[in-house]
């Protein structure tokens, strides 16, 4: 029973999604309104380490109307993401190693109202693979619409 705000579709086209992860997200009271509001936005997101810490970049989430405007925080700021420690040694050996990334797939509200973050670590898709991607979606399309055609 989980609430999305927002999701990087951007991310299923860009890269291969290897293994899916939940870490949990550091935010300030004004934040978490305009994450109720769905005034965030992943596109162009990605995630870093910092000093041995996993941080989501360049995500967008807006200021409310009713924040003040002197404790309001940058809209892009890095956010730090929660993992234990055994997962952030994981993810960054993949990372530095094997030369994946880490993709923000989706940030939404768990059935506790907790504010989640999913992550993905991901391998980068060349461009012939992303026309197969689209030729194999659009032929799916084609011949789920036939068989609706056909009852």
């Amino acid at each position: 029973m989980s609430t999305t705000i927002a999701k990087n579709k951007k991310a299923y086209h860009d890269y291969e999604i290897l293994e899916k992860l939940e870490a949990g997200i550091v935010l300030e009271g004004s934040e978490v309104k305009a994450l109720r509001a769905k005034r965030a936005n992943l596109n162009d997101a990605f995630c870093r380490f910092i000093k041995g810490e996993l941080y989501l970049m360049n995500a967008h989430i807006a200021h409310l109307d009713t924040t003040n405007r002197n404790f309001a925080r940058d809209t892009r700021s890095p956010r730090k993401l929660l993992l234990h420690k055994k997962e952030l040694d994981k993810l960054f050996d993949k990372v530095s190693k094997d030369g994946y990334t880490i993709v923000p797939l989706s940030i939404y509200f768990n059935k506790r109202n907790l504010a989640k973050v999913s992550i993905a670590i991901a391998k980068g898709k060349q461009l012939h693979d992303k026309r197969e991607a689209l030729k194999r979606k659009t032929q799916l399309r084609e011949a789920q619409q036939a068989m609706k055609n056909y009852r």
